[in-house]
């Protein structure tokens, strides 16, 4: 199937993201919770809410985007290569 896309066709798009707040103790109360919740599926049991804190910007409600690029390539030869960053 992708021997069939060329990669002239191809969109390359890249979000990048951030914890909201730069450190779990800086979250308000209700978003302290809702972390301590949401943290407990992936955390191990020798981790605290705060030592995981680094991973919630993949997550919706505790991240924010601070990037989107946006790539493609127009020729071949010579290889060319377009790209746009939103920041």
């Amino acid at each position: 199937m992708l021997k069939n896309i060329k990669p002239e066709d191809i969109l390359f798009l890249d979000i990048e993201t951030v914890p909201a707040v730069s450190s779990y103790d800086e979250l308000d109360e209700p978003f302290r919770m809702h972390w301590e919740k949401k943290s407990s599926h992936f955390r191990n049991d020798d981790q605290s809410a705060g030592d995981v804190y680094d991973r919630a910007g993949i997550y919706a409600e505790f991240g924010k985007i601070i990037c989107i690029s946006a790539g493609f390539i127009r020729e071949k030869d010579p290889f060319l290569f377009r790209l746009k960053s939103f920041y």
